[in-house]
């Protein structure tokens, strides 16, 4: 027996704490059918019942009001697909009003709702209690309070759930809105049962409210019968109709929480309040910001060196010498023996010492992330970003971009104005994905040894700026425009959870294991062949008379004003474009046991890493971007682009060097 409910709230409620606090490691991730928007799943047992449960995107409210209100659209069609047996509503303690606009329009899908109350620790701390009971009469539905952080009344919770599905029923409390949309709000209703639409309750409100798509759903006739009705009305309310209709929600959200909502004493100073006087002060903020960066890589590098002789040791010993001696041992010829051994091994030796660097990486981006200080990093971003024709949400997705690019580039589809979200795709290729880290840790340990943290944390703020000055190129020729009014909700402070960290981290270091792995044993074959034979398919004597040369040769000259015009080095970057991650792998083969310093420079070093810093991303990325831009020769621009801002910048860097 399987019961299956979803969850939704508002941005910073506590949701995806309470969702891994219910399900743990039972987590599946996807995209919602049709749409780039993350779907995740999970499961949990209660009482040998096995319970699934679907978290929906954060909202603040179900009524799409734009195009790219695909957040919203995703969350309302789910509701309303009736999927899931019911809804689990969960609500902030601290900021109950607000929260509950969300409530109510749930209220008028008349869906099955159960409310969860959170965050009750940080709404004791500022003089708030919350009536639990009352609430839950009020609202003729289940209430029950929780702290998700630190999985206080989760047990609870899941009885209620239990009990509930049972026999699941409609929130006893209904909305009533001015007499003339009541109205018109019953009259639209009867067309639309005439016409056998499915949900006429909830389409007829959103029909008044003009939400995005609401009045092409209906077919031709319906809609010239509805349309009379609904100008009649915005006529009375002198085109204020969603205006009027919001407020109906906002004075019973009111009256709700006056009655259950009592504050205790003064609002005291909170640490969040003190600590944001520092980090979001308009001639610090900027600088913290830098600093906090340079400590990330700082305890990124030192933390995660300590491993690397051990993942280097342990894969080497089985995927190298024990494989190869295995190989030997059951008679494989001599050259499928290099490949499986030497070629693919070496490869997978190479990527396995740069897990535990990634590892940390993600570690502390996790720590930022769950204790809200990312969420201040945008606010800052806003006035630096906002002079170059951006707003500050667009730094969103470029900090997903210091994960992977692809994830990055469809959240970009929730930024409400189109101006910039042509102008982040663009950009977000700038910022410096996770897979770059092993090119970034090879030259920095062979060229800046000293310095492992300020060039790691250099790279990054480099890449920023690059991005930032593209901006300020594109938002006066391509993209002219201004960017959109910045609001954003900065959720308070609080300590990371252990459990939630976790969760993330796994799901980040599984992810680049398996795309570094998986690629890494591709490409070191498709190397390999290439590396082997000649033009007429001749097994060659010295790779400098392969196939691999050839096309590495006719690139080479491209790159030698930049100081590496060696074909080993244009071919590394021509298989970054399959991933980055196997630029290292393809120049170990190249080069075997001889180390980069034999190739490169100190000057040719930080010229080669500007340019793989800030060249087209991966095959992965760019069909990403061609999603989003919606043709292939738009995506073909974007990542010709990308190779000339980087061949230019690596070029004015390497003479700036040369003079210096």
């Amino acid at each position: 027996m399987k019961h299956i409910i979803c969850i939704v709230g508002n941005p910073n409620c506590g949701k995806t704490t309470l969702f891994n606090a219910l399900t743990g490691s039972h987590q599946d991730v996807g995209n919602w059918p049709g749409v780039t928007v993350e779907k995740k799943v999970g499961h949990y047992v209660h009482d040998s019942v096995d319970y699934e449960l679907v978290d929906l995107p954060g909202i603040y409210s179900l009524t799409t009001v734009s195009k790219t209100g695909e957040d919203e659209r995703v969350a309302r069609d789910y509701i309303l697909s009736q999927q899931a047996e019911a809804v689990i509503n969960i609500v902030d303690a601290s900021n109950l009003e607000r929260n509950l606009y969300l409530t109510a329009q749930l209220i008028e899908m008349r869906v099955p709702v159960m409310l969860v109350v959170n965050m009750l620790d940080v709404a004791k701390k500022r003089k708030i209690e919350i009536d639990i009971e009352a609430l839950g009469r009020m609202l003729g539905c289940p209430v029950v309070g929780i702290v998700a952080s630190r999985e206080q009344g989760v047990f609870a919770l899941k009885e209620m759930i239990a009990e509930f599905l049972k026999s699941p029923t409609l929130p006893k409390l209904s909305l009533r809105y001015a007499p003339s949309i009541e109205k018109a709000h019953q009259e639209i209703e009867q067309e639309i049962q005439n016409a056998d639409s499915l949900h006429p309750h909830w389409l007829a409100i959103e029909l008044l409210e003009g939400a995005n798509g609401s009045r092409e759903s209906l077919d031709v006739a319906t809609r010239a019968r509805v349309m009379p009705i609904i100008e009649r009305t915005e006529k009375e309310f002198v085109g204020n109709l969603d205006i009027a209709v919001a407020d109906a929600r906002y004075k019973l959200v009111a009256d709700v929480s006056s009655k259950v909502e009592h504050k205790t004493g003064e609002l005291p100073t909170t640490l969040t309040d003190r600590i944001d006087r520092i980090v979001l002060n308009r001639v610090a903020g900027f600088p913290i910001f830098l600093f906090i960066i340079y400590c990330m890589f700082l305890f990124t590098q030192n933390l995660g060196s300590a491993f690397i002789d051990f993942f280097d040791i342990l894969v080497g010993g089985v995927m190298v010498t024990g494989f190869g001696e295995l190989l030997e041992a059951i008679g494989v010829p001599e050259i499928v023996k290099v490949v499986l051994a030497d070629g693919v091994g070496g490869g997978l030796q190479t990527v396995s010492t740069f897990i535990p660097v990634v590892f940390f990486l993600f570690f502390f981006l996790a720590i930022l992330e769950d204790s809200g200080y990312m969420a201040r990093v945008a606010f800052v971003m806003d006035k630096v970003l906002r002079r170059f024709g951006l707003s500050g949400r667009s730094f969103v997705p470029m900090l997903v971009g210091f994960g992977c690019t692809v994830p990055a580039i469809m959240s970009t589809r929730t930024l409400p104005s189109e101006h910039d979200r042509k102008m982040t795709v663009m950009l977000t290729p700038f910022m410096s994905c996770s897979a770059k880290i092993p090119i970034y840790s090879v030259f920095v340990a062979a060229f800046f040894p000293k310095y492992k943290a300020l060039a790691m944390g250099g790279l990054y703020v480099f890449g920023i700026l690059i991005g930032v000055l593209a901006a300020l190129v594109f938002g006066k020729t391509l993209f002219r425009g201004n960017p959109i009014p910045f609001v954003m909700e900065l959720p308070n402070y609080r300590l990371p959870s252990l459990k939630s960290v976790a969760l993330l981290l796994w799901d980040k270091a599984k992810d680049f294991i398996e795309r570094a792995f998986t690629v890494i044993f591709l490409a070191t074959i498709v190397i390999w062949f290439l590396q082997s034979f000649d033009a007429r398919l001749n097994v060659v004597t010295s790779s400098e008379q392969s196939l691999l040369a050839i096309i590495g040769r006719w690139l080479a000259p491209i790159f030698a004003p930049l100081g590496f015009a060696d074909w080993r080095c244009a071919t590394a970057l021509i298989s970054g474009f399959i991933a980055k991650e196997s630029v290292v792998s393809t120049l170990q083969i190249l080069l075997g046991a001889s180390a980069v310093s034999t190739l490169f420079t100190t000057k040719t070093a930080l010229s080669f890493l500007v340019f793989t810093l800030l060249y087209t991303p991966c095959v992965a990325a760019i069909a990403a971007i061609r999603r989003e831009v919606g043709s292939a020769p738009r995506a073909a621009l974007i990542a010709l682009t990308q190779c000339c801002v980087a061949w230019l910048a690596a070029f004015v860097l390497y003479q700036l060097v040369l003079i210096l």
